[in-house]
């Protein structure tokens, strides 16, 4: 295995940084990955994990084109660990895009305990000292630096540092998750937010996951066995998730740009600007920068890698705007010589659908993946019944093309 090119501490922000990245990883997405992906060696031991997070997270590249990568390489059966996780990420983006209150509490209780670390010196005390790795908890210390120092994070460190985070410290859990969002360069509003409410027994209310000793001295290889960590976790009392709203239809992308349009690309899903110059209907490309990132609770690292994946990605004749002002829309429309503004749908969590939340000009028309389109509706339930009408029925299929 190309350790230098799967190095889970340094994360260049381009496509073909990624395609190489995934090129690398192919031949190991079968049993290796199966029997390898939980163990956390460190930042000098070799991998089996893929780090293409960074990648899927900005959609520089796409689950589907992962997914077909592995699959021209190895059977359904031999990969299905590794795709499974892919489809994780689905998962969590169709089921909070179905139940938009769930991120809107997140962040109504995330603006309460922002408060109370202000108020309350003893809790900013324990705070501080979780996030700048002080507890003195092997392990976990060593975590929140790398964490902060690197951008990633191994997912079973993640939920080892979860675990410990709300059951041994007795610390908010929409604190942690928001220390986990300004850092993570793979942080997802739905996944990272729905993964830490699994954890606190809040996501399948009354199944929490509890951190031990023996797991994590088995999965780092022996490295950490950490003292003291809570015995019990008992889930935390919240309401039940809501019920699933249906998701609006809307067209694929072929079905949206049926005009001459004006192409917006946002920071969830940058590598559709490739697919808009290659059609016929394209007049022109819109980037949103990066900093429409502001106010999403995901830091400077997070800012700089978008801020470098447009750079490389970007033509220079191609716009940018900050934001989706609609005069400023409809200047660029005008001399594009455009009759439409397309954008895919940006998810639940995105700035850019809280802007069209609040308003949505006329002449915009989002369309969403065939990907999204197939799979976010089977994100009714849990993951487990999601993954049998994924894996099982042709659903997959349908998805990746």
């Amino acid at each position: 295995m190309n350790d230098t090119l799967l190095a889970l501490d340094r994360f260049e922000p381009t496509r073909e940084a990624g395609l190489a990245r995934l090129d690398a990883f192919v031949p190991y997405a079968g049993a290796h990955y199966a029997k390898h992906r939980n163990t956390d060696g460190g930042a000098s031991a070799p991998v089996a994990v893929s780090g293409l997070s960074p990648y899927l997270r900005y959609r520089l590249l796409t689950e589907a084109e992962v997914i077909r990568c592995v699959l021209d390489k190895h059977s359904l059966e031999a990969s299905q660990k590794f795709i499974q996780e892919v489809i994780w990420r689905t998962y969590w983006k169709g089921w909070l895009q179905m139940r938009p209150t769930v991120w809107t509490d997140y962040l109504n209780q995330l603006s309460d305990q922002k408060v109370a670390l202000e108020d309350d010196h003893e809790l900013h005390e324990r705070h501080q000292k979780a996030t700048q790795g002080l507890t003195g908890i092997e392990g976990f210390d060593d975590w929140a630096k790398r964490l902060v120092n690197t951008g990633y994070l191994h997912n079973h460190a993640r939920m080892w540092f979860a675990s410990i985070w709300i059951f041994t410290l007795r610390l908010p859990w929409v604190l942690g998750a928001d220390f986990f969002l300004k850092h993570l360069l793979d942080g997802d509003p739905a996944s990272n937010t729905l993964s830490w409410r699994w954890v606190a027994g809040i996501q399948t209310q009354g199944k929490t996951y509890l951190a031990t000793k023996d797991n994590i001295e088995r999965f780092t290889n022996g490295r950490y066995s950490p003292k003291g960590l809570a015995t019990e976790a008992r889930p935390i009392e919240a309401p039940p998730p809501p019920k699933p709203m249906a998701l609006s239809p809307l067209p694929d992308l072929d079905e949206a740009l049926t005009k001459p349009s004006l192409c917006v690309v946002h920071a969830d899903d940058v590598a559709l600007a490739e697919q808009y110059r290659a059609h016929s209907h394209c007049r022109g490309v819109v980037w949103v920068g990066p900093e429409a990132l502001n106010g999403s609770g995901q830091g400077e690292r997070s800012k700089a890698f978008l801020k470098q994946a447009i750079k490389a990605l970007r033509l220079p004749d191609e716009l940018m705007t900050n934001g989706l002002d609609q005069t400023d829309l409809e200047s660029m429309m005008s001399a594009a010589g455009a009759r439409q503004v397309v954008m895919a749908e940006p998810p639940v969590g995105s700035p850019v659908a809280h802007y069209l939340s609040q308003y949505s000009p006329g002449f915009l028309v989002t369309f969403r993946r065939r990907y999204d389109n197939t799979l976010w509706p089977l994100a009714t339930k849990g993951f487990f019944p999601f993954k049998e009408k994924v894996l099982v029925e042709s659903s997959l299929t349908k998805a990746i093309g």
